[in-house]
C-alpha cells in the first residue's frame, strides 16, 4: 500500500532488531522495510550469509535507506545483544527451555515499559531457514511467539519483523505518562552477565562440575537461563562475582588475611 509523506518528519527508534545469519540480501530489505513502517531504526546483523552491505536488500528497501545505512554488524548472536538489558528470542517451536513466553503484543507493551525507563531491549530472529540455534535462545529472558493457525504457522522474516513492529508501534499510546524506578543500582548489562557468567562456568569447569561430559552443553544452558531470569542488577553482578571469587579462592586463614603470593 502507498502512503509515504517524505516531508514529515520520521519516528525512530524502538528496540533493536537483530537478524541472525539472514541468508538473503531481500529478505534483509524487505525486514528494514518493515521496521521504518513501524518507526524502527535499529537493525542489527549477524553474519549475513551474502555478505553486508548488500544491493539486494536495498533493492528490496523500498526507501527504508535510514535503516540500512545504520545497520551494524556482528560477529555473534552474543555480540549483538550484549548491550542490551532485555531480550526477546522469535520462535516458532518448542525448544523445551524454561522461560516465559510472550506474543507480540504483550511483549511490545512490555519493551515500552522497559524502554521508558531507559533500559534497552531487543528481539533475535534466527535464518529464514531453520530459526535460532538453542545456545542462541538461551541468551534471551522471554521466547516470542505467534498465536497463528497451528497446521501453518509459518511466517517469513519481514512478516515475522513487521508483526513486531506493528504491536511496537500500536503500543505507543499505551506507555504510562510517568514511571518511577525504585531500583537503587541499574539494571546489568548483557555484557556484564555474560563476563559473570565466563567466570562462573570457568569455575565450574576448574572443580570438574560438569559430569558427565556430554551432558555439559545441556548443563551450561540450565544454568544461563537461570540467571538470564533473576534480572539482575549491576551490584547484583558485582557481589556475585566476589562470591564466586572467594569459593575459588578457598577458606581465609585465622587472621582473616590470605597471604600475598610471590612468583619469582
Amino acid at each position: 500500500m502507498a502512503g509515504s509523506d517524505r516531508r514529515r518528519e520520521p519516528v525512530t527508534g524502538g528496540p533493536a532488531i537483530v537478524l541472525v545469519r539472514p541468508q538473503l540480501g531481500m529478505n534483509i530489505g524487505m525486514a528494514a522495510r518493515a521496521m521504518f513502517n513501524s518507526g524502527l531504526t535499529d537493525l542489527r546483523l549477524v553474519s549475513p550469509r551474502d555478505g553486508w552491505p548488500n544491493k539486494e536488500a536495498i533493492a528490496a528497501a523500498s526507501g527504508a535507506n535510514l535503516v540500512l545505512e545504520n545497520a551494524r554488524l556482528f560477529p555473534s548472536a552474543q555480540a549483538a545483544v550484549a548491550d542490551l538489558r532485555h531480550v526477546w528470542a522469535s520462535t516458532a517451536r518448542d525448544r523445551y527451555m524454561l522461560k516465559p513466553a510472550a506474543t507480540p503484543k504483550g511483549a511490545a507493551l512490555r519493551m515500552r515499559e522497559w524502554m521508558a525507563l531507559g533500559e534497552p531491549c531487543g528481539v533475535l530472529f534466527g535464518p529464514e531457514r531453520a530459526g535460532l540455534e538453542n545456545d542462541e535462545i538461551v541468551l534471551a529472558d522471554t521466547l516470542l511467539t505467534v498465536p497463528l493457525n497451528p497446521a501453518f504457522a509459518s511466517l517469513n522474516l519481514a512478516q515475522a519483523v513487521l508483526l513486531v513492529g506493528y504491536e511496537w508501534f500500536q503500543a505507543g499510546d499505551a506507555t504510562p505518562p510517568e514511571q518511577f524506578n525504585t531500583r537503587k543500582t541499574r539494571p546489568a548489562t548483557k555484557d556484564e552477565l555474560e563476563g559473570f557468567l565466563d567466570q562462573l562456568l570457568g569455575s565450574l569447569v576448574q572443580v570438574s562440575y560438569f559430569r558427565p561430559p556430554e551432558k555439559k552443553p545441556s548443563m551450561v544452558r540450565s544454568i544461563r537461563n537461570i540467571f538470564q531470569r533473576a534480572d539482575l542488577t549491576e551490584q547484583d553482578i558485582r557481589t556475585l562475582r566476589g562470591i564466586v571469587k572467594e569459593l575459588v579462592a578457598g577458606p581465609r586463614p585465622a587472621g582473616g588475611r590470605r597471604r600475598a603470593t610471590r612468583s619469582d
